[in-house]
């Protein structure tokens, strides 16, 4: 039972008798298996395994963050601060940061405080948008081009590194699921929005 984390869709109590917690209902158990993210074991009649495109998800950023983290390291930047930086860099349409929060999915109090510094250090400037006095634009500057030219070279080693020993064939159907899974997402957001 280590490798196995029992969870119930109920709230459990801790028994301190006992030193394990105790359901509070009767409803059905569910196990995830957590010690390999394959189906090398064989399930429990009604266990549900925890989803891969979570663990993949997890990975990638996980991966991700590693490799940005000696650039952002040798910049003096935060994470947070190089994620901003590059997403302004690489979405010209996207310059607010609303937009910041509502794609990148960051906090609105750390885009504030990020944008804040970035705008201090000279790597970000500030313009009213003409015609909603609500609005700023956040536009990189000069100083923020060579942060910007080396966080896409991280980013292009990064993405050739995922796609490493893949043939052409195997990249162009992942790349098409790809395209047909966003076009579902975008259907099911729509439908259900």
């Amino acid at each position: 039972m280590s490798t196995r984390i029992l969870a119930r869709r109920a709230f459990l109590r801790r028994d301190p008798s006992e030193n394990r917690c105790r359901p509070i209902d009767k409803r059905r158990t569910r196990y995830y298996n957590t010690s390999k993210m394959n189906d090398s074991k064989k399930n429990d009649k009604g266990a549900i395994h925890v989803s891969l495109g979570i663990e993949f998800s997890r990975k990638l950023a996980l991966a991700y963050n590693a490799v940005c983290k000696p650039l952002c390291r040798e910049l003096g930047l935060s994470k947070t601060a190089f994620d901003i930086l590059m997403f302004l860099a690489n979405n010209p349409d996207c310059t607010t940061a609303r937009d910041i929060v509502e794609i990148r999915k960051i906090k609105a109090n750390l885009v504030s405080v990020n944008v804040d510094r970035l705008v201090q250090e000279g790597y970000l400037e500030r313009r009213a948008v003409a015609g909603d006095r609500r609005k700023t634009q956040l536009l990189c500057t000069e100083k923020a081009q060579p942060v910007i030219a080396r966080g896409r070279e991280v980013q292009e080693r990064f993405f050739a590194r995922l796609l490493h020993n893949t043939d052409a064939a195997t990249r162009e159907a992942f790349f098409r699921t790809m395209e047909v899974i966003g076009k579902n997402l975008d259907e099911i957001l729509k439908e259900n929005g």
